[in-house]
């Protein structure tokens, strides 16, 4: 492993925070001859006002000081910034070392402090640093490795459909805002980014000829189209994964209606799980304004008047109300992840054979 504070120790910059002056000046000294980077602080805001403006990686800084204290610096800076930050002290009676630990510190020093113990910290803190850093590059490096594959397969399931990665990118971003707006926490909110575009994989096992079909389905054939939450179901089974756990919720669920009268469980109102309910307004809008084999786009103003007068039948009566009362939040992102083609003014408008069924389907 290369130690970047070694080979440029320049690049790396310290800041002493403490409200003596003699001891400012000679841990700078040191700093200094160490070959670091090094700035001074007499107090918390002093410092807080230098990091406003410079890089800092690691702040070494007293407790016991007029204004704010060290303890308080810890909070505030880990609060910010991704800065490491060493604790200086002599009233050891008065601080646990776990106490500061929890409060964001990385490492704790007993005054008076020795300038060769002070180094050997600053360069334990830097190693560890790096290390981190290291660690979450790597892991960074998998997470997108891993989305990649999933997106990959979704996109195989929607080639299948004469679908295209916009609509990935549409569904991925409607059903994370309506999640948003819906004051889910941030996790559920990244959950609903990344699995709600794997609500179709189950389409990858419907026959070409049904699910290319631009005429009505047969009664047999609708039955055939309606196995895909099934089929996604148990493509998604049994992971480990929170994404995929998701994504297997969302797929068997999403053609769930609020009356009761979707599939494949006819699940009704809450029963339904949230995601479900999510993507299923989320999914209809999506096709309804988009080009299908079997259909051309419909115009937003005609796609919410059926989401309207689904209200409490096919949808969940609350998050019909928060798309209507958002709809231009979503209607950015539909612009933004949308083909010219894909828009159509009333006055071209036709209904097709198959519109219909987009509420069943």
């Amino acid at each position: 492993m290369s130690k970047k504070y070694e080979q440029n120790p320049a690049l790396i910059h310290i800041l002493i925070v403490d409200d003596e002056k003699s001891i400012r000046d000679v841990f700078q000294m040191a700093v200094d001859h160490a070959g670091y980077t090094c700035s001074v602080a007499e107090s918390g805001d002093n410092a807080l006002e230098i990091m406003k403006k410079t890089h800092i990686d690691v702040v070494v800084t007293d407790i016991q000081m007029p204004g704010i204290s060290g303890l308080e610096l810890v909070e505030r800076i880990k609060g910010i910034y991704d800065s490491d930050v060493i604790v200086m002290t002599g009233f050891v009676e008065d601080f646990t070392y776990e106490k500061i630990i929890e409060l964001g510190a990385r490492d704790f020093i007993h005054k008076p402090v020795r300038l060769n113990e002070l180094l050997v910290r600053l360069k334990r803190v830097l190693n560890e640093r790096e290390l981190l850093a290291e660690r979450n590059q790597a892991f960074e490096e998998i997470k997108d490795a891993y989305l990649d594959t999933v997106n990959r397969l979704v996109l195989a399931a929607e080639y299948k459909d004469e679908d295209t990665g916009d609509h990935i990118l549409r569904m991925s971003r409607y059903s994370m805002l309506l999640a948003q707006i819906m004051g889910l926490s941030a996790d559920d909110v990244q959950l609903m980014l990344y699995s709600s575009p794997m609500h179709d994989i189950g389409k990858i096992g419907i026959p070409d000829h049904i699910l290319l079909k631009k005429g009505k389905l047969t009664d047999e054939e609708f039955e055939i189209m309606k196995t895909h939450t099934t089929i996604g179901g148990k493509i998604l089974a049994d992971s480990k994964s929170k994404i995929l756990q998701s994504a297997e919720i969302i797929a068997i669920t999403h053609h769930e209606k609020w009356n009761g009268k979707g599939y494949p469980q006819g699940l009704a109102g809450e029963d339904i799980p949230l995601s479900g309910r999510i993507v299923a307004l989320i999914d209809t809008f999506d096709a309804l304004t988009s080009r299908r084999p079997y259909k051309d786009p419909y115009p937003v103003q005609v796609a919410c008047e059926i989401i309207s007068n689904e209200k409490g039948k096919h949808f969940d009566p609350e998050i019909v109300d928060l798309f209507m009362n958002n709809i231009d939040e979503f209607l950015k992102i539909k612009e933004k992840f949308s083909s010219p083609e894909d828009n159509v003014s009333i006055s071209d408008f036709l209904w097709s054979e198959r519109d219909m069924e987009r509420l069943s389907i």
